[in-house]
């Protein structure tokens, strides 16, 4: 937690990057930096600056009788892919959601396994990688609250998982019917267009090498 001007300001108590407690870094008032590789974010908003490629989780606060309280903020609402959403139609698939909790080496899914669901990541964190037959290779890591993955579950000629999913940690993830979702989107087509815009750009990050980006 921490204040700047009239306001306090909540965020994740770990760095994305290495996981260093950000208590430890350094704060002016304006930028919070991690004292280990210097990552910084603005305090107003988590958003990165510098050399920081992350943002930072942001919780709301509520004030009572002169106490301050963290209000963890919703998956689904804090998710990039349902950004600008409107609130009837994300509640609608809040409702389509099921949330299930795994212990740390778990494996989620594997190559050719049915691709049914999209998955919100609502805590913990989550390793991917892609191979077979003991040939892998990492494929990235979701870090934080509202990262997708499982996409291909909104993808007509993609019904099999590509990769392998395993829970780093113990992990609550949001699990969402991919073929539910579409119907939605059907009645929706304004959110789905929003939705399916932002899960080609997804892909296409995922998919592009980090140094050509």
């Amino acid at each position: 937690v921490a204040h700047a001007g009239d306001r306090y300001f909540a965020y994740q108590a770990m760095c994305p990057h290495m996981e260093v407690p950000l208590e430890e870094g350094f704060y002016d008032a304006s930028v919070i930096t991690c004292h280990q590789h210097l990552w910084q974010w603005d305090v107003r908003t988590g958003a990165p600056v510098g050399l920081a490629e992350a943002p930072l989780e942001r919780y709301e606060l509520l004030e009572e009788e002169g106490v301050l309280y963290v209000v963890p903020a919703s998956a689904l609402a804090q998710a990039p892919l349902f950004t600008g959403i409107g609130p009837t139609t994300l509640e609608a698939i809040a409702r389509l959601a099921r949330r299930e909790t795994f212990d740390g080496g778990t494996v989620l899914y594997r190559p050719g396994d049915p691709a049914n669901d999209l998955c919100v990541l609502e805590s913990g964190r989550v390793q991917f990688t892609i191979g077979h037959d003991g040939r892998t290779s990492p494929a990235g890591f979701s870090l934080q609250s509202g990262e997708v993955f499982g996409w291909n579950a909104l993808l007509e000629d993609q019904p099999v998982r590509i990769a392998t999913a395993t829970c780093l940690e113990r992990s609550t993830v949001l699990m969402i019917g991919g073929r539910e979702l579409v119907r939605l989107f059907e009645e929706d087509p304004g959110a789905g267009y929003l939705v399916m815009r932002r899960l080609a750009s997804l892909i296409t990050h995922h998919l592009t090498p980090a140094g050509a980006r």
